[in-house]
């Protein structure tokens, strides 16, 4: 099953000085696999804030040898609905993670996250969390 690796684990494994070695095992398994999926929302967040054109290309490369899942109409309308569900429940989330979570409903796939948002999310919506 393909897993769609949330911003923060990137982060964590690319951006951080002393990055978790377990980690970046699970990272470079899921690679080794090819079970690695990302989208535009999560590269551009990535992306973002890097100062240093040097950095900058050097994560654009890395990030170059994933190619973005499509995002079609379904995706936005389902985010949104999954927005509006957890709304009604008191539960507040950003565009992408809804996007995120509407994304791995729909294609099957599999969220690799460390934002504990995402297990609010869970509890009214359709989706499931790598562990």
């Amino acid at each position: 099953m393909k897993i769609l690796v949330d911003t923060c684990i990137w982060s964590q494994v690319l951006r951080h000085k002393n990055p978790n070695r377990e980690l970046i095992k699970k990272i470079q398994d899921l690679i080794n696999d090819a079970r690695v999926s990302i989208i535009g929302p999560i590269r551009q967040e990535l992306l973002s804030g890097i100062s240093n054109i040097k950095q900058f290309n050097q994560l654009k490369e890395l990030l170059s040898s994933f190619e973005d899942i499509p995002l079609e109409t379904r995706h936005f309308v389902t985010a949104a609905e999954f927005t509006n569900i957890c709304r009604k429940q008191g539960i507040q989330g950003s565009t992408i993670d809804f996007l995120i979570c509407a994304v791995a409903h729909l294609e099957n796939f599999i969220i690799f996250t460390s934002d504990k948002d995402f297990e609010n999310y869970k509890k009214y919506l359709s989706i499931k969390l790598m562990k």
